[in-house]
């Protein structure tokens, strides 16, 4: 088992579970003292989920492989999706979740649920600037005001940090499930390929995802009648580096989509900064800046001018989730009514 201090009465702990559709992560935390952080991560597992039969399997196996977890009940997850009579509605998960069978399974007084964003939108707050690459050089500080945090992970996931009354409100969004709206002719006919594939709505973590990736990358080779070698995001964005034509197409075109939605998220949201809060971004940084990632992004009319002084961060911390599902929880216990 995984040494971690014992538990003391000053200090309560718990857990705190980031549940993606290929991965989950779940920490040990409890609230930070004085010169600390706000959450502080004791024990971290990253798990992959198609390895487990159930959330509950992997909640069970961290809390067995820690013994500081000993007597523990309460738990937070962090999750993309809504819940509907008790159940998680989420597509991309491999499995199905009853927040009722789960307490019961694992003996919770405590059990937990928010969306995987509202959890990011909570972690963003605790962050540091610092910690953060900026991806609008020049464009680095902005006034108070709505943060938008958005991700582009194993679908498209966002919400808005909003000030309120000397607090924060977050407000959760199924961003991802949005019609897609094309900004080019190539964009268009890459949307009618999709429909005449029998979908009749197109959402717009089709394309701006990980999957979406091979989405773009699939409807490039079909229209240039290019039989499609690659099945995976990684060995795109690794074609893309060695300049083969359709995964460079794919990933310049991922990132100027990217651009586009922030734009159009954060001209809804009228959010004054915007996170983008991992997935598979990390993985195609390098590509941005040969992109039309900030065009796209800045390519809103009249909003153009409000937009350019929009500060963009990509945060790269993979306990985000977990730290973001555990701040919510410790502002939940200061007010249980909000």
């Amino acid at each position: 088992m995984s040494a971690v201090p014992p538990l003391t009465q000053v200090e309560p702990r718990f857990l705190a579970a980031d549940v993606g559709g290929t991965h989950t992560r779940v920490g040990l935390v409890r609230a930070g003292g004085a010169d600390e952080t706000d959450v502080v991560v004791l024990a971290h597992r990253k798990y992959a989920c198609a390895e487990y039969p159930s959330l509950g399997a992997i909640l069970a196996d961290f809390i067995a492989s820690h013994s500081a977890c000993a007597g523990i009940d309460r738990v937070t997850i962090a999750s993309a999706g809504v819940v509907l009579d008790d159940v998680v509605i989420n597509a991309n998960l491999p499995w199905r979740i009853s927040l009722s069978e789960l307490r019961s399974e694992l003996r919770l007084s405590e059990l937990h649920y928010i969306n995987d964003f509202q959890a990011a939108a909570h972690a963003a707050q605790c962050m540091d600037p610092a910690d953060s690459l900026l991806l609008t050089p020049g464009v680095s500080t902005a006034p108070a005001g709505p943060v938008l945090v958005v991700g582009p992970g194993t679908g498209l996931g966002a919400a808005v940090r909003i000030p309120h009354r000397g607090g924060t409100v977050v407000l959760p969004t199924e961003a991802g499930h949005i019609a897609f709206a094309p900004g080019n002719a190539r964009e268009t006919a890459i949307l009618e390929f999709t429909r005449q594939r029998g979908f009749s709505h197109v959402p717009t973590e089709r394309f701006v995802s990980g999957p979406g990736l091979v989405s773009l990358y699939d409807a490039i080779c079909a229209l240039d009648g290019i039989e499609p070698q690659l099945r995976a995001p990684a060995a795109i964005t690794e074609a893309a580096r060695r300049f083969d034509a359709p995964a460079r197409e794919a990933v310049l075109t991922f990132c100027a989509l990217l651009g586009s939605v922030i734009g159009d998220l954060a001209t809804v949201s009228s959010a004054r900064s915007v996170f983008i809060a991992g997935g598979i971004l990390p993985q195609l940084k390098d590509f941005l800046p040969h992109s039309q990632f900030h065009a796209r992004l800045l390519d809103k009319g009249v909003m153009h001018a409000a937009l350019e002084r929009v500060p963009v961060r990509l945060i790269e911390n993979d306990r985000l989730g977990v730290i973001g599902a555990a701040s919510w929880y410790l502002e939940f216990l200061q007010n249980p009514s909000s």
